[in-house]
């Protein structure tokens, strides 16, 4: 390995140690919405290895926030391709500045809403419940989008629908998910951090 890998490969274990190594890489306004928004290090680590079935392999997440899970995924399983797609174009731009001091090239950021993308596109998925958001009393990541239970009932089914069009094998993780947007196809094949974190593939 040459001197250029080692101090790249050097410079992104600095920032992978802990969760509060890598949210110091986002404004302090950022930092402070990780409990509750920003997928923890270790979730990721146990979904990118599950996920990551082949080399190249194109996994979505969905609602990508401030793109942590897909930076730290990239990051454990740099085979694989982690795609997020993100409907606030600040996060977006934060990801994206994130993604260029952590110099991965296997992480990308899409700015649009989840029912754009071409789900025949990707492989595998990724759903830390971002439409929970929706829901009344629930925390929030800001005021530049609108919420309604009815965006939560429709974005549930249109995730449904097409996560149901998915060939057999295709796999899922969801973290803190109601489980309203997973087809009866879909079979929970392990769990983590007391069954918030579930393992899921297409029968």
């Amino acid at each position: 390995m040459n001197k250029e890998c080692v101090a790249k490969s050097l410079l992104q274990e600095k920032w992978f140690q802990t969760d509060d190594s890598f949210n110091s890489i986002f404004p302090v306004g950022i930092q402070n919405q990780a409990r509750r928004h920003w997928t923890p290090l270790r979730v990721a680590k146990k979904a990118a290895r599950f996920l990551s079935t082949d080399s190249g392999v194109r996994i979505l997440d969905i609602g990508s926030g401030i793109g942590k899970f897909c930076l730290a995924a990239a990051y454990y399983q740099p085979k694989a391709s982690f795609f997020g797609i993100e409907q606030r174009r600040n996060l977006v731009e934060q990801a994206e500045k994130a993604k260029q001091v952590l110099q991965l090239d296997n992480a990308h950021f899409l700015y649009g809403n989840f029912t754009q993308v071409d789900f025949q596109h990707y492989d595998h998925f990724y759903f830390y419940n971002s439409f929970y958001e929706n829901l009344s009393g629930t925390e929030k990541i800001d005021d530049s989008i609108d919420y309604s239970a009815e965006l939560f009932n429709y974005y549930n089914g249109y995730l449904f629908r097409e996560l149901e069009k998915k060939p057999a094998g295709t796999r899922l993780v969801t973290y803190h998910s109601l489980e309203d947007e997973v087809p009866p196809g879909y079979q929970v094949v392990g769990t983590a951090i007391n069954d918030y974190l579930k393992f899921w593939i297409k029968i």
